[in-house]
């Protein structure tokens, strides 16, 4: 780790920590710019709204088997060698989706598999990756650093969709080409970071030791509380997955459209990153964190109902800025209230949470919207998220008492 400074020294003087930022920065860009691309020639080959979520489902299912094993992999091994194969897993991934879009071979059946794969190297990729900032910085540094971070994903999430919906005049095949030179981007600067072997940890990765994640977070009422509140809000609220039908059917401005709306969260998460990056939560972090979402959930709930394209754009500036917060707070408490032994099993732990969070509500939206319509969809997913807040201030009072991050 490097030397401490103070808390208010700038985080970017370390060299590692910029490295990891432009690794994040390409990993997540390149995997937003292939969501567009896929999501848009899935709903081109079927008009299924079932079928979007069904893409969420196909990462989502590797995830979950794959991502507690990653986390024991990540507290015996390497974190950096372990994060170098996943991006060149992805990379070959999203090098045979550009070859077959640019062939016209694509089949439902074959974006399914490819999609998977992704899915099971990002399983791998998560928990190592998350498990390094912890030592590139100092302790005191954390917190913004974690913010920056956040930043770095969410510039990605801007980024990524706004430059594939750019480019997707020249086919599907180049915004899959150019995601497939983003991954190779990040594994090269992969090489340039420092080893990141975990402290000595005397357990073997036996189901117990897989397990030791999930128990560790159990026992801790703030933190679980914190993950399963995420979990609940982002896949009763979460409407990512049929942004395609909004940007064809219901606002009518094409995938270049598409790219923005993908992008637009991310615009008021990253204002909002850059803003805890250089002022910090401070106190009341729990009334701030239930805030957070129901803001979360007002903004789904606007956007849902929304047949103005600048008022969607804006719905999901404003639900992008409050999930910013909830990823700041989540991801601060895990990392510093647990030991660097069992990083890689806890982030794995989260990693499961926001998979599920993330690609199962992509298939809840799907199927919702199937059942009872688009607009019904996200509207119940909007108020669900706001109940979810209410129901969890009563289940984890600690949670809704917290003060401070580090406590």
């Amino acid at each position: 780790m490097n030397a401490a400074p103070n808390s208010d020294a700038p985080v970017w003087r370390h060299v590692n920590f910029r490295r990891f930022w432009l690794v994040r920065i390409g990993s997540m860009g390149a995997f937003q710019m292939q969501v567009v691309a896929t999501g848009w020639l899935i709903y081109d080959l079927t008009g299924s709204a079932l079928d979007l979520g069904l893409v969420g489902l196909v990462q989502f299912i590797p995830r979950v088997a794959l991502t507690l094993w990653a986390g024991a992999l990540a507290d015996r091994h390497d974190r950096r060698r372990i994060t170098l194969a996943c991006l060149l897993a992805q990379f070959a991934a999203c090098g045979a989706l550009a070859a077959g879009a640019w062939m016209q071979a694509l089949t439902r059946e074959h974006i399914f598999a490819l999609v998977g794969l992704l899915g099971a190297a990002r399983a791998f990729e998560m928990p190592a990756l998350q498990s390094m900032l912890p030592r590139l910085v100092p302790t005191l540094l954390l917190p913004r650093a974690l913010a920056l971070s956040s930043a770095a994903t969410q510039t990605a999430i801007i980024g990524g969709p706004a430059l594939a919906g750019a480019i997707f005049l020249a086919g599907a095949a180049t915004v899959y080409a150019v995601a497939t030179l983003a991954f190779l981007a990040a594994a090269a600067l992969t090489l340039r970071l420092p080893r990141s072997v975990p402290q000595h940890d005397t357990g073997t990765a036996t189901d117990r030791s897989l397990f030791a994640g999930l128990r560790y977070v159990r026992s801790q009422p703030v933190m679980l509380g914190a993950i399963s509140l995420d979990l609940f809000a982002v896949l009763l609220g979460g409407a990512t997955a049929l942004l395609p039908i909004y940007a064809r059917d219901i606002l009518r401005v094409g995938p270049g459209g598409l790219g923005l709306l993908q992008a637009a969260p991310a615009v008021g998460a990253l204002a909002m990153s850059i803003v805890l990056s250089h002022r910090p939560l401070g106190g009341a972090i729990g009334r701030k964190l239930f805030g957070s979402v129901a803001l979360f959930g007002l903004g789904t709930i606007v956007f849902a109902l929304s047949t103005s394209f600048a008022l969607s754009l804006a719905a999901l500036c404003l639900l992008g800025a409050a999930d910013s917060v909830s990823v700041v707070i989540r991801q601060t408490l895990v990392q510093l209230e647990t030991p660097d032994a069992m990083r890689g099993r806890v982030s794995a732990v989260n990693a499961v949470f926001i998979g599920a969070s993330n690609q199962l509500g992509e298939f809840e939206s799907g199927v919702a919207a199937a059942l009872i319509g688009v607009v019904p969809a996200v509207v119940a997913g909007g108020i669900g998220t706001l109940l979810v807040a209410a129901l969890w201030i009563r289940l984890f009072p600690a949670l809704w008492q917290r003060d401070r991050l580090a406590g």
